[in-house]
């Protein structure tokens, strides 16, 4: 019993960290998808994988570090500081490529996937090398 027990100490801390990552990752995407000038979700249902596949890899690149940024917080204020950094940098990521590759916001609402997975690639490179908390 004394095993259980101390094995849920930490639950509450489980719930807050993780309370958190859902309220960050649902605020990158709606500022992801206002920053974009197609619609992600639309394009999805409607089959478009260079829209799936650019909004996934955008998640993905952002989670990587908010993971990390979980893992190596010292507190709930460390983690938030170091989960608004990786959404900021993601966003600034994503506005780069626009500027290297202005087509791209026309490529993936037509469903060119180079253009999705060129984006893919840029967040997560970036993601594989954001500093850990």
């Amino acid at each position: 019993m004394d095993f259980l027990k101390f094995s849920l100490s930490g639950f509450d801390d489980f719930l807050l960290y993780f309370g958190l990552s859902i309220g960050f990752v649902v605020l990158y995407l709606a500022i992801y998808v206002r920053a974009t000038p197609y619609r992600e979700f639309a394009l999805i249902r409607a089959g478009n994988t260079a829209a799936a596949a650019s909004l996934s890899g955008s998640l993905i690149g952002f989670v990587l570090p908010l993971a990390s940024a979980v893992v190596h917080s010292v507190n709930p204020w460390d983690m938030a500081l170091w989960a608004a950094i990786a959404l900021v940098v993601q966003i600034v990521v994503y506005l780069v490529v626009r500027l290297l590759v202005p087509d791209v916001v026309r490529h993936i609402p037509e469903g060119k996937v180079g253009a999705g997975c060129f984006s893919v690639w840029c967040r997560w490179r970036r993601a594989s090398s954001t500093p850990p908390a």
